[in-house]
Protein backbone atom coordinates (compact mmCIF):
# COMPACT_ATOMS: atom_id res chain seq x y z
CA UNK A 1 0.00 0.00 0.00
CA UNK A 2 1.37 3.42 -0.99
CA UNK A 3 0.55 5.98 1.72
CA UNK A 4 1.43 9.66 1.45
CA UNK A 5 2.00 11.23 4.86
CA UNK A 6 1.39 14.95 4.30
CA UNK A 7 -0.89 16.96 2.01
CA UNK A 8 -3.04 20.04 2.33
CA UNK A 9 -6.56 20.82 1.21
CA UNK A 10 -8.34 24.12 1.68
CA UNK A 11 -12.01 24.88 1.16
CA UNK A 12 -12.29 28.61 1.92
CA UNK A 13 -9.49 30.71 0.45
CA UNK A 14 -10.80 34.13 1.42
CA UNK A 15 -8.62 37.15 0.60
CA UNK A 16 -5.20 35.50 0.94
CA UNK A 17 -2.92 36.10 -2.04
CA UNK A 18 -1.06 32.95 -1.03
CA UNK A 19 -4.20 30.80 -1.03
CA UNK A 20 -5.97 32.34 -4.01
CA UNK A 21 -2.93 32.64 -6.27
CA UNK A 22 -3.97 36.07 -7.58
CA UNK A 23 -1.80 39.16 -7.83
CA UNK A 24 -2.02 41.73 -5.01
CA UNK A 25 -4.86 44.14 -5.70
CA UNK A 26 -6.88 41.70 -7.75
CA UNK A 27 -10.28 40.67 -6.48
CA UNK A 28 -10.28 37.15 -5.00
CA UNK A 29 -12.19 34.60 -7.04
CA UNK A 30 -15.67 33.62 -5.82
CA UNK A 31 -15.77 30.72 -3.39
CA UNK A 32 -16.03 27.37 -5.15
CA UNK A 33 -16.21 24.31 -2.87
CA UNK A 34 -13.15 22.08 -3.01
CA UNK A 35 -13.45 19.34 -5.62
CA UNK A 36 -11.99 16.09 -4.21
CA UNK A 37 -11.21 14.89 -7.72
CA UNK A 38 -8.36 17.40 -7.75
CA UNK A 39 -6.37 15.34 -5.27
CA UNK A 40 -7.82 11.91 -6.05
CA UNK A 41 -6.93 12.14 -9.74
CA UNK A 42 -3.34 13.06 -8.91
CA UNK A 43 -3.16 10.18 -6.42
CA UNK A 44 -4.43 7.82 -9.11
CA UNK A 45 -1.85 9.10 -11.60
CA UNK A 46 0.94 8.25 -9.15
CA UNK A 47 -0.59 4.98 -7.87
CA UNK A 48 -0.97 6.37 -4.34
CA UNK A 49 -3.54 4.36 -2.39
CA UNK A 50 -4.05 6.54 0.67
CA UNK A 51 -3.12 10.13 1.49
CA UNK A 52 -3.18 12.32 4.56
CA UNK A 53 -5.01 15.65 4.27
CA UNK A 54 -4.97 18.64 6.60
CA UNK A 55 -5.63 22.36 6.51
CA UNK A 56 -2.83 24.56 5.25
CA UNK A 57 -2.85 26.42 8.61
CA UNK A 58 -3.63 29.92 7.33
CA UNK A 59 -7.19 28.83 8.12
CA UNK A 60 -8.05 25.85 10.35
CA UNK A 61 -10.88 23.88 8.74
CA UNK A 62 -11.36 20.79 10.87
CA UNK A 63 -15.00 20.27 9.89
CA UNK A 64 -14.08 20.41 6.21
CA UNK A 65 -11.34 17.82 6.73
CA UNK A 66 -13.73 15.59 8.71
CA UNK A 67 -16.28 15.73 5.91
CA UNK A 68 -13.70 15.12 3.20
CA UNK A 69 -12.37 12.02 4.95
CA UNK A 70 -15.86 10.67 5.64
CA UNK A 71 -16.69 11.04 1.96
CA UNK A 72 -13.55 9.17 0.87
CA UNK A 73 -12.50 6.88 3.75
CA UNK A 74 -10.75 4.41 1.47
CA UNK A 75 -8.47 7.09 -0.04
CA UNK A 76 -7.97 9.87 2.51
CA UNK A 77 -7.20 10.16 6.22
CA UNK A 78 -7.18 13.45 8.06
CA UNK A 79 -5.10 15.33 10.60
CA UNK A 80 -6.90 18.10 12.45
CA UNK A 81 -5.40 21.30 13.82
CA UNK A 82 -5.62 23.45 16.91
CA UNK A 83 -3.93 26.54 18.24
CA UNK A 84 -2.58 25.24 21.58
CA UNK A 85 -3.08 28.64 23.22
CA UNK A 86 -6.82 28.55 22.47
CA UNK A 87 -9.06 27.89 25.47
CA UNK A 88 -10.85 25.06 23.67
CA UNK A 89 -7.74 23.36 22.23
CA UNK A 90 -8.00 20.19 24.31
CA UNK A 91 -11.74 19.90 23.75
CA UNK A 92 -11.15 20.27 20.01
CA UNK A 93 -8.58 17.48 20.05
CA UNK A 94 -11.15 15.21 21.69
CA UNK A 95 -13.78 16.26 19.15
CA UNK A 96 -11.67 15.60 16.06
CA UNK A 97 -10.57 12.24 17.45
CA UNK A 98 -14.18 11.23 18.05
CA UNK A 99 -15.02 12.38 14.52
CA UNK A 100 -12.48 9.95 13.10
CA UNK A 101 -9.45 12.08 12.27
CA UNK A 102 -6.22 10.15 12.56
CA UNK A 103 -3.79 12.73 13.94
CA UNK A 104 -2.99 16.32 14.85
CA UNK A 105 -0.96 18.88 12.89
CA UNK A 106 0.80 21.74 14.67
CA UNK A 107 2.11 24.86 12.92
CA UNK A 108 3.96 26.95 15.54
CA UNK A 109 5.28 29.57 13.13
CA UNK A 110 1.88 30.50 11.68
CA UNK A 111 0.04 30.22 14.98
CA UNK A 112 2.47 32.18 17.11
CA UNK A 113 4.06 29.96 19.75
CA UNK A 114 7.34 28.16 20.38
CA UNK A 115 7.19 24.38 20.20
CA UNK A 116 9.32 23.96 23.34
CA UNK A 117 6.68 25.72 25.47
CA UNK A 118 5.85 22.97 27.97
CA UNK A 119 2.86 24.83 29.38
CA UNK A 120 1.24 24.89 25.94
CA UNK A 121 2.43 21.68 24.39
CA UNK A 122 2.56 19.11 27.21
CA UNK A 123 -1.25 19.15 27.63
CA UNK A 124 -1.66 18.85 23.84
CA UNK A 125 0.61 15.80 23.67
CA UNK A 126 -1.10 14.27 26.71
CA UNK A 127 -4.46 14.67 24.97
CA UNK A 128 -3.06 13.06 21.82
CA UNK A 129 -1.76 10.16 23.89
CA UNK A 130 -5.23 9.65 25.39
CA UNK A 131 -6.84 9.65 21.97
CA UNK A 132 -4.00 7.73 20.27
CA UNK A 133 -3.26 10.50 17.79
CA UNK A 134 0.18 10.99 16.23
CA UNK A 135 1.41 14.58 15.98
CA UNK A 136 2.92 16.20 12.89
CA UNK A 137 4.87 19.42 13.43
CA UNK A 138 5.40 21.69 10.45
CA UNK A 139 9.11 22.40 10.77
CA UNK A 140 10.27 24.13 7.61
CA UNK A 141 13.57 25.72 8.70
CA UNK A 142 11.85 27.76 11.39
CA UNK A 143 13.11 29.19 14.67
CA UNK A 144 9.73 28.50 16.32
CA UNK A 145 10.04 24.76 15.81
CA UNK A 146 13.64 23.65 15.33
CA UNK A 147 14.08 19.87 15.66
CA UNK A 148 15.87 20.09 19.00
CA UNK A 149 12.95 22.10 20.37
CA UNK A 150 10.51 19.49 19.07
CA UNK A 151 12.58 16.87 20.86
CA UNK A 152 12.33 18.85 24.12
CA UNK A 153 8.59 18.17 24.14
CA UNK A 154 8.42 14.85 22.30
CA UNK A 155 10.92 13.02 24.52
CA UNK A 156 8.50 13.24 27.45
CA UNK A 157 5.67 11.72 25.41
CA UNK A 158 6.99 8.43 24.01
CA UNK A 159 3.46 7.12 23.39
CA UNK A 160 2.82 9.86 20.80
CA UNK A 161 4.42 9.20 17.40
CA UNK A 162 5.87 12.56 16.41
CA UNK A 163 6.52 13.49 12.79
CA UNK A 164 8.92 16.30 11.86
CA UNK A 165 7.45 17.60 8.60
CA UNK A 166 9.88 18.52 5.84
CA UNK A 167 12.72 16.99 7.91
CA UNK A 168 13.44 20.50 9.20
CA UNK A 169 14.48 21.62 5.70
CA UNK A 170 16.59 23.39 4.70
CA UNK A 171 19.19 24.13 7.37
CA UNK A 172 17.78 22.05 10.22
CA UNK A 173 17.95 18.66 8.51
CA UNK A 174 21.08 17.59 10.45
CA UNK A 175 19.29 18.29 13.74
CA UNK A 176 16.20 16.43 12.58
CA UNK A 177 18.27 13.35 11.76
CA UNK A 178 19.92 13.47 15.19
CA UNK A 179 16.54 13.72 16.93
CA UNK A 180 15.04 10.85 14.94
CA UNK A 181 18.12 8.76 15.66
CA UNK A 182 17.88 9.08 19.43
CA UNK A 183 14.08 9.21 19.86
CA UNK A 184 12.43 5.93 18.80
CA UNK A 185 9.01 7.56 18.27
CA UNK A 186 10.16 10.49 16.11
CA UNK A 187 9.86 10.22 12.32
CA UNK A 188 10.96 12.42 9.41
CA UNK A 189 8.58 13.36 6.59
CA UNK A 190 10.12 14.04 3.20
CA UNK A 191 8.12 16.78 1.44
CA UNK A 192 9.98 19.94 0.39
CA UNK A 193 13.32 18.25 1.05
CA UNK A 194 16.23 17.77 -1.31
CA UNK A 195 16.90 14.29 -2.64
CA UNK A 196 20.35 14.54 -1.09
CA UNK A 197 18.76 15.12 2.33
CA UNK A 198 16.62 12.01 1.97
CA UNK A 199 19.74 10.06 1.00
CA UNK A 200 21.56 11.44 4.03
CA UNK A 201 18.74 10.51 6.39
CA UNK A 202 18.42 7.04 4.85
CA UNK A 203 22.15 6.41 5.22
CA UNK A 204 22.09 7.45 8.88
CA UNK A 205 18.72 6.08 10.03
CA UNK A 206 17.80 3.32 7.61
CA UNK A 207 14.27 3.20 6.17
CA UNK A 208 12.24 2.74 9.36
CA UNK A 209 12.14 6.42 10.42
CA UNK A 210 11.24 8.04 7.07
CA UNK A 211 7.75 8.84 5.76
CA UNK A 212 7.08 9.86 2.17
CA UNK A 213 5.01 13.03 1.93
CA UNK A 214 4.26 15.21 -1.08
CA UNK A 215 2.52 18.26 0.44
CA UNK A 216 0.18 18.35 -2.54
CA UNK A 217 -0.71 20.76 -4.16
CA UNK A 218 2.60 22.47 -3.42
CA UNK A 219 4.26 19.50 -5.08
CA UNK A 220 2.82 16.35 -6.63
CA UNK A 221 2.66 12.67 -5.80
CA UNK A 222 4.51 11.45 -8.89
CA UNK A 223 7.38 13.86 -8.27
CA UNK A 224 7.77 12.73 -4.67
CA UNK A 225 7.66 9.06 -5.61
CA UNK A 226 10.38 9.69 -8.20
CA UNK A 227 12.52 11.46 -5.59
CA UNK A 228 12.10 8.59 -3.12
CA UNK A 229 12.88 5.99 -5.80
CA UNK A 230 16.15 7.74 -6.64
CA UNK A 231 17.11 8.24 -2.99
CA UNK A 232 16.14 4.74 -1.81
CA UNK A 233 16.82 2.16 -4.53
CA UNK A 234 16.16 -0.93 -2.40
CA UNK A 235 12.51 -2.01 -3.03
CA UNK A 236 11.90 -3.40 0.47
CA UNK A 237 13.28 -0.30 2.14
CA UNK A 238 11.35 1.95 -0.22
CA UNK A 239 8.13 0.09 0.60
CA UNK A 240 8.55 1.08 4.25
CA UNK A 241 9.11 4.74 3.39
CA UNK A 242 6.27 4.83 0.86
CA UNK A 243 3.68 3.42 3.20
CA UNK A 244 4.74 0.70 5.59
CA UNK A 245 5.97 3.05 8.30
CA UNK A 246 2.87 5.26 8.14
CA UNK A 247 0.63 2.20 8.20
CA UNK A 248 2.33 1.11 11.43
CA UNK A 249 1.82 4.55 12.98
CA UNK A 250 -1.87 4.48 12.01
CA UNK A 251 -2.37 0.85 13.02
CA UNK A 252 -3.37 -0.18 9.51
CA UNK A 253 -2.99 -3.65 8.02
CA UNK A 254 -0.94 -3.64 4.81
Amino acid sequence: MIIDAYNTTQDVRGRSDYLTGVRPGQAPPPHVPFDPRRILDRMDAAAVDLAMVCSLAQRIENDFIIGLVKAHPDRLFGFGQVMPQADDALDEIARIAEAGLAGLKLHPSLHGYHVADHGLLDPVFEACARHRLPVLVNALDDAFCAPLAIEEIARNHPDVPTIIAHMGAVWNVPEAIIVAERQPHVYLETSATLMSDVKRAYARLGPEKLLMGSEWPGSDFDLERMKIAKAIPDPADRALVEGGNMAKILGLAT
